[in-house]
């Protein structure tokens, strides 16, 4: 059950996180006389998980390589993680043994030509393709309107790709495009802590995570907070630059390419309208729109994506409007 180094601080972090974010009432446990720690005790949830203190003192220690799975549910189960946390303390575990602590420089696979493909015949929705590390490594054109201030910020790579926690955290212009940055800045800290759970000997990542630490107190607190997201769907608002205030609903798929999984990412209308029927005199109006905007219509610059879309564009916006007030969830 012993491991060498490696990952002990962040198990250790991780679990002791999430045992002081629970309280003895909420596992019916009595409150018992003063408490020196927020939240549960040790001995509390070595109890709740059926094993001994001594045994759980030692796993949030960091020695988790060699525990077994049916056990890791059970410390689960007692601090309530959710989905998340559960595949985060697994990825944990998984990387805490010997046969994974090699450091590695991971290539970036190539994006498959049926997957640009498919972004560039996405003319209604931006969609964009993205890597653990939140590096945009491919993207259709309305995906590059839609994010033109990312695209062209100082923050990006030498080959020019955009890197979303790096944009975020480190471009002040960030706080304006991103209407709630706050949940922007939560859920992006937490979606790299997900990757750094599941590669934490990737030297790319963690120089990325250095730097943000070194640089960005904002990210620095969201780090420390050990929270992990490893699916991000909902709704997000932005201020974009040209074309104004848009709201749009976003959905994450996985794309398993070697030697690394991508996510693509696509908003689309909160509630996409039926085509309209031949012959009708519906145009637009009718169509599924991937933007939806509550300022005064404009359009997006003509260099930055089709001259058929920058209509469309103005056109959804309009048609959405009044369709939907939801609530801004997730990032």
């Amino acid at each position: 059950m012993d491991q060498q180094s490696g990952n002990r601080d962040e198990i250790r972090d991780f679990l002791a996180s999430r045992r002081a974010k629970i309280t003895p009432a909420q596992v019916g446990l009595p409150p018992g006389g003063r408490r020196r720690v927020a939240g549960l005790r040790r001995e509390e949830v070595a109890a709740l998980a059926g094993v001994s203190t001594e045994w759980y003192t030692r796993l949030e220690k960091g020695h988790i390589g060699g525990v077994s799975d049916d056990v890791l549910d059970a410390v689960a189960r007692a601090l309530r993680l959710d989905d998340d946390e559960r595949t985060y303390l697994f990825d944990l575990a998984r990387s805490a043994r010997p046969a994974s602590r090699t450091p590695s420089r991971r290539r970036d696979a190539d994006v498959p030509p049926p997957v640009r493909w498919l972004l560039d015949s996405m003319t209604m929705s931006s969609a964009f393709v993205r890597n653990g590390r939140t590096d945009v490594v491919a993207s259709n054109a309305l995906a590059r309107a839609l994010y033109a201030p990312m695209f062209a910020s100082t923050t990006v790579d030498r080959r020019g790709r955009p890197n979303i926690t790096r944009y975020i955290f480190l471009d002040p212009g960030a706080h304006d495009f991103f209407v709630d940055w706050d949940a922007a800045g939560n859920a992006t800290a937490a979606l790299l802590r997900a990757e750094a759970g599941r590669e934490p000997y990737d030297r790319a990542l963690r120089a990325l995570i250095g730097e943000l630490c070194t640089l960005s107190p904002e990210f620095r607190d969201r780090w420390a907070a050990h929270d992990v997201l490893v699916r991000h769907n909902g709704i997000k608002r932005l201020q974009h630059p040209d074309v104004g205030h848009l709201e749009l609903t976003f959905q994450s798929l996985d794309l398993p390419l070697s030697p690394e999984p991508y996510t693509t990412w696509s908003p689309t209308p909160p509630n996409p309208a039926p085509h309209p029927k031949s012959g009708s005199n519906s145009s637009p109006a009718g169509q599924p729109r991937g933007l939806r905007r509550q300022s005064p219509p404009t359009t997006l610059p003509e260099s930055s994506m089709p001259g058929s879309e920058i209509a469309q564009v103005a056109d959804a916006s309009r048609d959405h409007a009044d369709t939907r007030r939801g609530p801004y969830d997730n990032r």
